[in-house]
């Protein structure tokens, strides 16, 4: 019973441990595509296009928009 217990213990150990790195792998996918969009809205905006349209386009927020210096 002792032995059936550690092993599920070690077992459960490395399935959270494969799934934080799961989260923290989609965590690094999200951040690069929203980093991704805030440089196509600056590039956007660089061309003087109408905010609105650049939120449409990049799903990115008009304060998000607004606060990024051309």
């Amino acid at each position: 019973k002792l032995y059936e217990s550690s092993l599920q213990a070690k077992f459960d150990y490395h399935n959270s441990i494969a799934y934080a790195k799961e989260l923290a792998k989609e965590e690094g996918k999200l951040e690069g595509k929203h980093t991704a969009a805030l440089n196509i809205a600056l590039e956007l905006k660089k061309k003087r296009l109408d905010n609105a349209f650049i939120a449409e386009v990049t799903k990115l927020s008009a304060e998000e928009i607004e606060k990024l210096d051309i």
